[in-house]
């Protein structure tokens, strides 16, 4: 038997997270000096469009392109950081941890899914005879209602029980 115990989800996740998240100044700093060279892409993983700019890095394009690209760069670095922050949840299997804003995200502490609410409604009117029963899933993160056999809430993505 280990003398080590299992590691947090949590935790493992923010070390992974650190090792790959990018810094938004360093994102600029590059786009702005280096921009005609594209490393500002090839530090986003975009290497396709790095080695485009290295290729055209000898006309004034891709110079005043990676200027105007700089302004852009934080956006940029944010959401690069957030699909890596969602990749790694995925494959650790738990929400994002500490970003609360994002409805399907959920804070570290709270259950993983939501439970959903099931809710019956009646189509048609009673008096046709002809009325069936619709089984409705409420989301039990965004209360969006959804089919009964959806997998997925369509309001926030959660999974659905």
């Amino acid at each position: 038997m280990s003398a080590m115990p299992y590691p947090n989800p949590q935790a493992v996740f923010q070390q992974q997270y650190e090792s790959v998240r990018r810094d938004e100044v360093v994102g600029v700093l590059l786009a702005f000096f280096l921009g005609g060279f594209g490393l500002h892409h090839f530090y986003l993983g975009r290497v396709g469009l790095g080695i485009l700019y290295c290729c055209l890095s000898w006309t004034p394009i891709p110079w005043i392109l990676g200027f105007i690209e700089c302004f852009f760069m934080p956006g940029r670095v944010r959401m690069y950081n957030a699909v890596q922050a969602a990749g790694l949840a995925a494959a650790l299997g738990i929400g994002i941890p500490g970003y609360t804003a994002y409805p399907g995200w959920v804070a570290p502490g709270a259950p993983v899914y939501p439970q959903p609410i099931h809710v019956s409604v009646m189509t048609g009117l009673p008096a046709e005879g002809a009325a069936s029963e619709t089984t409705l899933v409420a989301c039990g993160n965004c209360r969006q209602t959804n089919a009964s056999g959806a997998r997925f809430c369509s309001g926030c993505g959660t999974q659905l029980a």
